[in-house]
């Protein structure tokens, strides 16, 4: 496929050409409609497509710009919205035959927040069911691809947003992060994965199991980009009490005061996950540049206990909880994978989830006294890159807690920002991701230390294996 000469701006250049009427809103949601179109049949990343209702908001925001009054520097910049998050007018579905085709009666915070900001949405991202894996494939939707190599997962739950970020379909796609939903797909797809603070963005209506562990955010291809977006989306909204309380913040300002001086910790296996050699050999190495930015850098070995004997209980208890509310009619219908594991969670007593969330509460404690000492802790995202598509998730060959989320999880548990950020490339071409995690509330630190990675890594928009890819399609 041929490309736009805008289809891989940022948000931040579409912003500008904008502001000096070198590109319209209209030009550019129409251009991203038809490359979403094209690329459909082979991604499988959305679930839905609203051109209609797209094009009507970017002429909106085309008048607006003319008048000289956008809503936001964002305003006319396309994204989408994952299907686990309401929009008014469109179903829900969650990858999943156990919901309907039922449209939201209300937007979600995080969708009225982007409409707020001029943002045209152009329609729901691809989600595993109930956004219950690390991969992207549900009975309701199937398989989606990475732009990458389309033989394997761009990671997951966001796997439609990273999907759609990594091919050029919008600079970028909503995600949200309950396990690493953010983070991984970013590591998996060669992009910036930001998961905010817990309760950073509001969550309504916080109607999910993993409430309390699920942080609202972005996949984007630029470190401005994703501080541009959480300008948009961050502050408390009376409906979700867990919100943090207002912050006085521009996030893009302070992104390139630099980490000199910074004292920086590297885990490479938190004492016990076992990451492919190659994953970290590519990691410690991108930890390398933080010392060439003048941070110092040291190994502190052990610092979290394997997660799942503690915190099994509040996954697959979490999952039982979403398997009372579907009709048993439709159990057959279900992810095999899921059904299992929220089956087993049908055992899990209130005393097991009680001890989960002591251990939760030690977890947090435990990582906020270790940043006293530390700015910022660096660690591998994932221990391989993007397995396969036909990758059984929470197998024998592929388990939830050593291979699928055992570096991220920890920053869901205690409620602190981490990112991912790209690390380099296998030798079989995959990304590979490195994770900086900031102290408690300290989004601000992880922004400026990823844009001074950012500076530092050299890694640019259009990678040549994607266009690679896309040109075969």
């Amino acid at each position: 496929m041929t490309d736009s000469n805008f289809d891989w701006f940022s948000a931040a250049d579409l912003s500008r050409a904008y502001a000096r009427k070198e590109l319209s809103p209209v030009e550019v949601t129409g251009d991203m409609l038809k490359r979403a179109e094209r690329l459909q049949p082979h991604l499988n990343a959305f679930v839905l497509l609203d051109a209609d209702g797209a094009k009507a908001a970017a002429r909106a925001s085309e008048a607006r710009w003319q008048r000289g009054e956008p809503l936001s520097p964002l305003d006319g910049v396309p994204t989408s919205i994952k299907d686990t998050t309401n929009v008014q007018g469109w179903p829900t579905r969650y990858g999943s035959h156990a919901t309907d085709e039922t449209p939201a009666a209300e937007d979600a915070t995080v969708t009225q927040r982007f409409r707020a900001a001029g943002m045209p949405l152009i329609g729901k991202t691809a989600t595993p069911e109930f956004g219950w894996k690390a991969l992207t494939d549900s009975p309701l939707q199937g398989t989606t691809r990475s732009p990458w190599n389309l033989a394997h997962s761009p990671g997951g739950s966001s796997g439609g947003a990273s999907s759609l970020t990594a091919a050029g379909v919008n600079p970028f796609n909503h995600g949200n992060d309950g396990g690493g939903s953010v983070r991984i797909p970013a590591a998996h797809t060669g992009l910036v994965g930001l998961k905010p603070s817990y309760g950073r963005i509001p969550q309504y209506p916080a109607d999910s199991p993993f409430a309390d562990v699920i942080s609202q955010g972005v996949l984007a291809r630029s470190v401005l980009d994703t501080a541009l977006a959480l300008n948009v989306t961050a502050g408390p909204d009376p409906r979700d009490w867990r919100s943090l309380p207002a912050e006085s913040r521009d996030y893009t300002v302070g992104l390139d005061e630099g980490v000199r001086d910074w004292r920086i910790g590297l885990s490479l296996d938190f004492g016990h996950v076992k990451a492919d050699p190659e994953m970290r050999e590519l990691v410690a190495s991108a930890a390398r540049r933080f010392e060439d930015l003048g941070a110092r850098v040291e190994d502190v070995g052990p610092l979290i206990e394997p997660l799942q004997n503690f915190f099994e209980p509040l996954w697959i208890g979490s999952f039982a909880t979403r398997l009372r509310l579907t009709p048993t009619q439709l159990h057959g219908k279900l992810d095999p994978g899921f059904r299992a594991a929220a089956e087993k969670g049908l055992s899990i007593t209130l005393a097991d989830y009680a001890k989960s969330y002591e251990a939760k509460s030690k977890l947090a404690r435990d990582l906020a006294l270790w940043h006293q000492k530390y700015d910022l802790l660096l660690a591998p995202v994932t221990p391989t890159a993007a397995p396969p598509v036909e990758t059984l998730y929470n197998s024998e060959a592929f388990p939830r807690w050593t291979k699928g989320a055992p570096y991220t999880l920890p920053c869901n548990l205690t409620g602190q920002p981490a990112a991912s950020m790209p690390a380099g490339l296998t030798k079989a071409g995959l990304p590979v991701g490195i994770q900086l995690i900031g102290p408690p509330r300290a989004d601000h630190v992880v922004l400026r230390a990823m844009r001074a990675y950012e500076s530092a890594n050299g890694w640019t928009w259009p990678q040549a294996k994607v266009l690679e890819t896309l040109a075969r399609l």
